[in-house]
């Protein structure tokens, strides 16, 4: 289950409906999966992606995305650190970025065009999002430091972080 903590405003949202509200009126689309099917810990990135094939498919369908991959992130991943600082700077992508949560749970933060609030998103297996193109935000691991989830890319070439050096 998704949690949404919006600290300017003191506030934490916690239940699905609660998030997903909160979430579709800054333009990031929620929702709790329930996978097809059990997936063995450590399984291999093919078979992840063939057992959540009808998913994955109606995803590409829905918003045009043509690939998708599987990212694993462990504390053991070579080069954590110099990946995290990638991600952890706030940037924006010229494609929506799309996750699926298989194992793990990370943080995305969103900066709003509108001046709204800053706001973390923190997500688990069988979480959902689609930050749209243009969002400000940037991501980091929570305190177990491991995620495997599904991407989805609108290009093949994947996506390309646009930096706002914002600090």
């Amino acid at each position: 289950m998704a949690v949404v903590r919006i600290p300017e405003e003191h506030r934490t949202l916690n239940d699905d409906q609660a998030v997903g509200t909160y979430l579709l009126g800054r333009g990031i689309e929620f929702e709790r999966w329930t996978p097809d099917g059990r997936v063995a810990d450590g399984a291999s990135a093919d078979v992840i992606l063939a057992a959540h094939a009808g998913k994955i498919d109606e995803l590409k369908r829905r918003g045009g995305y043509v690939t998708a991959d599987v990212i694993d992130v462990t504390p053991d991943t070579p080069g954590i650190e110099t990946m995290l600082a990638k991600f952890s700077s706030e940037h924006w992508h010229d494609e929506d970025e799309v996750r699926l949560i298989v194992e793990g749970r990370g943080l995305f933060h969103v900066h709003p065009a509108d001046g709204g609030p800053v706001f973390a998103i923190e997500v688990e297996a069988g979480d959902l999002i689609r930050v749209p193109r243009g969002t400000h935000h940037w991501f980091d691991l929570c305190g177990d430091r491991r995620i495997r989830a599904i991407r989805l890319f609108q290009d093949v070439s994947g996506w390309t972080p646009h930096y706002t050096q914002s600090g």
